[in-house]
């Protein structure tokens, strides 16, 4: 037949398959960069902004591979979450960001040989962590939808022998979500991060 016009932009459009969903559960990640974000309203908690892919088994590449399927113009890089900082206040609020923000630590202490949080969150750049997902249900433009979501860290070891506490997976509704409707299932986190080649020094933009 002749070649018609528009066919590779026409393929790579029938290759994406919308939202690549990863499936629940808790993976070896590897942090791809580090960023400190400063809060912009009194009282309300600094964040570490963490860019991360998974690094060992069935899933690994993940988030790559879901960029790079995506033929979208404003495309983000998915694999990221934010750790919320403790004010140090001395409220009940900031007691429990402090027990959040000591899991991040302990789980990258626990999968990194030698490694001890020394208050230098760029250190964590290159490092291994266990991460666990679990599924959120939300109401976004009046549609309820379903996505995987970032629920807590882990040891890496933790994360290949499945030995964290249960609760973690557990399911979370929020805004109003009552799965009634007919959801559309869409991929983790939408932070403003973008990919970058396996094995180059590049700084993933911010």
């Amino acid at each position: 037949m002749k070649k018609f016009g528009g066919y590779e932009e026409a393929k790579k459009e029938a290759q994406y398959q919308g939202g690549m969903k990863l499936p629940v559960g808790a993976y070896v990640c590897k942090i791809s960069n580090v960023r400190y974000e400063p809060s912009e309203k009194e009282g309300i908690s600094d964040r570490i902004v963490i860019a991360f892919d998974i690094a060992e088994g069935e899933q690994k590449g993940f988030f790559k591979k879901q960029y790079d399927a995506n033929i979208n113009e404003d495309k983000k890089w998915k694999g990221t979450t934010r750790i919320y900082c403790p004010n140090d206040d001395g409220s009940e609020s900031d007691a429990w960001t402090k027990k959040s923000f000591a899991r991040w630590t302990n789980a990258l202490e626990k999968s990194n040989t030698g490694y001890t949080w020394d208050w230098d969150e760029s250190k964590w750049k290159g490092k291994l962590v266990g991460i666990i997902f679990h599924e959120v249900g939300t109401v976004i433009d009046g549609k309820e939808i379903k996505y995987t979501d970032v629920s807590a860290p882990c040891s890496t070891d933790d994360a290949k022998n499945g030995t964290f506490w249960e609760g973690y997976l557990r399911f979370k509704a929020k805004n109003g979500y009552t799965g009634q409707q007919n959801n559309n299932a869409i991929s983790s986190n939408n932070e403003g991060f973008m990919s970058i080649p396996e094995g180059t020094e590049e700084e993933i933009p911010f």
